[in-house]
């Protein structure tokens, strides 16, 4: 049984109504993502218990976050876990579908926690279904949308298990994107990798940097 919440250095993280817990993917690509304006904007896309944003806003306390989700439940689960966080007001929360979502200007940084079961067996509970799998956000419609929403000189973040690493690449480059960084996770020594994450630019970047880490967690990340 997952646990209620979690407990970060500046805020807690509560769950009960949301269909995706917080998890490694989540804390990974949180404590991973950049941006080069640390007074800037940052969009977390499908922000479910609002993880990322609260740990972007950790991260960067000068930043302004916007999360939004597409299921009312997790909007209202994140909504109470910034009010309880000392960042209330850096961040907005708003339920909104990012292929309709609306910017006055770009975000400095965009991060996302795609979902990725594109094959695989339809879960009978409609809020996980939407959560887990591409027929609620497509690679396709996802890197469309998060070039039209970036700033020309910002950064967009994901995190992707090693099989739709290829495919995720290839929507990205049909979108506009390059690749900026991009860190294979592994999870035991030796083992094939299990997780991308993945930097994009809308420009070629000279310093495109490529490594693989270790980080120990548990073999079901």
């Amino acid at each position: 049984m997952a646990k209620d919440c979690f407990t970060f250095k500046q805020f807690v993280v509560y769950q009960d109504r949301c269909a995706m817990k917080v998890g490694t993917d989540g804390t990974l690509l949180g404590a991973w993502a950049a941006m080069e304006r640390p007074d800037g904007r940052v969009l977390d896309i499908g922000t479910g218990t609002g993880l990322m944003a609260l740990m972007m806003a950790q991260r960067y306390p000068a930043a302004r976050v916007t999360a939004i989700d597409i299921d009312q439940a997790a909007v209202e689960q994140a909504a109470d876990n910034v009010m309880k966080s000392p960042f209330a007001d850096r961040i907005e929360v708003c339920q909104a579908d990012v292929n309709t979502f609306e910017a006055g200007e770009g975000y400095d940084a965009i991060v996302c926690n795609p979902p990725f079961f594109n094959n695989a067996l339809i879960c009978p509970d409609n809020q996980r279904t939407q959560a887990r799998h591409t027929l609620s956000l497509s690679y396709q419609q996802l890197m469309s949308a998060a070039y039209r929403l970036l700033d020309d000189a910002g950064l967009f973040s994901v995190i992707i298990p090693n099989d739709f690493f290829k495919q995720l690449e290839s929507e990205a480059h049909l979108a506009g994107f390059f690749l900026s960084r991009v860190y294979g996770v592994r999870t035991i020594t030796g083992k094939p990798i299990k997780r991308y994450l993945i930097e994009l630019r809308k420009h070629p970047d000279k310093k495109f940097v490529k490594n693989d880490v270790l980080i120990e967690v548990s073999p079901n990340i």
